[in-house]
């Protein structure tokens, strides 16, 4: 793998600047068709779903990404972003097309299901009426790209040249307007000098800004992204497992991790003990590299991140336990005030979210859960529609038993511990994201204990003739 110095622009693929098809226009794609449009390109996103069409068309985003909505609007209005639902309209007009599909969990696999990926590359390869490139940005097992290319020989029309290359993603949610237009790095797998230099036009904003490329073969491209986010599964399942040690030692993982980040070698990044990874790519994308590590004999990469997916599984049961145990062994008709739903701040995605996961098991064992997140209560309710869903802090902790913090939205920092002491049943609160100040907390009256800190005993304790403002311990 090296860093290439620029090619030379060309016109070759028969326009003074490439215009450009993404196939699929979900958070990737939507996301990527709205960035290109920004760099000033002429952009055109195809989806199967009529209804996902019309509402982008409007601007309207069916999921929260901050800044996604506006910039679809500005481009939309611009004239430069357009969508639609037809693949042959879509590939007239275009010159380089970006498959960005999703790339699910197989059904009962821990592979990963290519059929939208092969069949968005058929369909751009089998209607191509002039020469482009095919630029595959969707999260896939290695040796995908070999495959497809030869699906795409087979069924490229007479006389139409056409390259396939690998361009891996590396959003974050949250983040994914500025990951976009200004990422740290850009991978192009597969290049000629021809696809080189019109990838380097495509991308020439943040090139010139000094983004830098990097150009590899296909099955390095295809391992980048997933191997990246192995690496971040492995240092949050790494600093959770050693949470386990603070607590048994009376240590504090937090101060621990602060100064782990200290060292360059390392840096504080995914260093916060917790409730753990979630969501529609950390644990899929690892599952999948698992699968294709054993498929390739590779026991060693397979048996390391089947330990890292047990650590973060684990984590979710270890805050069901401790939720059962300030509870007095049994959650039964207790009241259980949940502070998040989706799997991270600055996203509504619950995807494999932990704390949905715990709220849901709590649910299971008959507690009266109420969920109240900033933004993910819509998508939540969609998921687990028994649960119960709050409008704000206060009506989720009103009259609980204890309070269960599981995303660490920046609102709950500003929440006035000693104001919702007096709304609750018990002031127990567990914060599972150690996002939260104990001192603080502690200081207004509340019995609160995190993950990774010397233990805090939760003695369950009852409000005596019903009042809130004397506690007994239960016995």
């Amino acid at each position: 793998m090296t860093t290439s110095t620029p090619a030379t622009p060309s016109e070759a693929l028969g326009a003074t600047r490439p215009r450009i098809s993404v196939v699929g226009t979900g958070y990737l794609g939507a996301t990527h068709a709205a960035a290109m449009a920004e760099m000033g390109f002429d952009v055109m996103g195809v989806d199967s779903d009529p209804a996902k069409v019309a509402a982008l068309s409007e601007g309207i985003v069916p999921f929260f990404e901050p800044g996604l909505p506006e910039l679809i609007r500005t481009h939309v209005a611009s004239g430069r972003l357009h969508f639609t639902t037809d693949i042959v309209e879509a590939t007239a007009f275009a010159d380089v097309h970006f498959i960005c599909v999703g790339t699910p969990q197989a059904r009962g696999s821990n592979a990963a299901n290519l059929s939208y990926v092969e069949e968005a590359t058929r369909s751009v390869a089998r209607n191509l009426t002039h020469d482009g490139i095919i630029v595959g940005k969707s999260t896939v097992p290695v040796g995908t790209g070999a495959r497809l290319r030869s699906i795409v020989a087979g069924i490229v029309p007479a006389g139409i040249s056409t390259e396939l290359i690998w361009n891996p993603e590396f959003l974050r949610e949250g983040k994914a307007v500025d990951d976009t237009l200004t990422p740290d790095r850009i991978v192009l797998g597969g290049t000629t000098a021809l696809s080189e230099a019109v990838m380097r036009e495509v991308y020439a904003a943040p090139i010139a800004i000094g983004t830098p490329v990097i150009l590899c073969d296909l099955p390095t491209a295809e391992l980048v992204k997933v191997s990246a986010n192995a690496f971040l599964a492995t240092k949050i399942s790494f600093i959770n497992a050693i949470a386990e040690v603070c607590e048994a030692a009376g240590a504090d993982v937090g101060v621990l991790a602060d100064a782990l980040g200290h060292d360059i070698r390392i840096g504080r990044q995914f260093l916060n003990a917790g409730l753990g990874f979630g969501g529609g790519c950390l644990p899929k994308d690892i599952r999948a590299l698992i699968h294709r590590a054993g498929e390739l004999g590779a026991t060693k990469a397979a048996s390391l991140l089947q330990q890292v997916d047990e650590i973060n599984m684990s984590q979710r049961q270890l805050v069901i336990n401790m939720a059962i145990e300030a509870c007095g062994g049994s959650v039964l008709n207790r009241r259980i005030g949940v502070l998040g739903a989706a799997f991270k701040p600055l996203t509504d995605d619950v995807r494999d979210s932990p704390a949905l996961n715990v709220a849901a098991a709590l649910h299971l064992r008959g507690a009266q859960v109420v969920i109240y997140d900033p933004e993910a209560s819509s998508t939540a309710q969609r998921m687990f529609p028994t649960l119960t869903y709050a409008d704000s802090v206060e009506e989720a902790a009103t009259n609980s038993d204890v309070i269960l913090v599981l995303t660490e939205w920046e609102e709950f920092n500003s929440i006035d511990a000693a104001a919702l002491r007096e709304i609750v049943a018990l002031p127990v609160i567990i914060d599972a994201r150690n996002c939260l100040d104990a001192a603080h907390w502690r200081a207004a009256g509340w019995r609160f204990t995190g993950l990774g800190v010397a233990p805090v005993a939760l003695t369950p304790m009852i409000p005596e003739h019903n009042s809130l403002s004397r506690l007994v311990p239960v016995q």
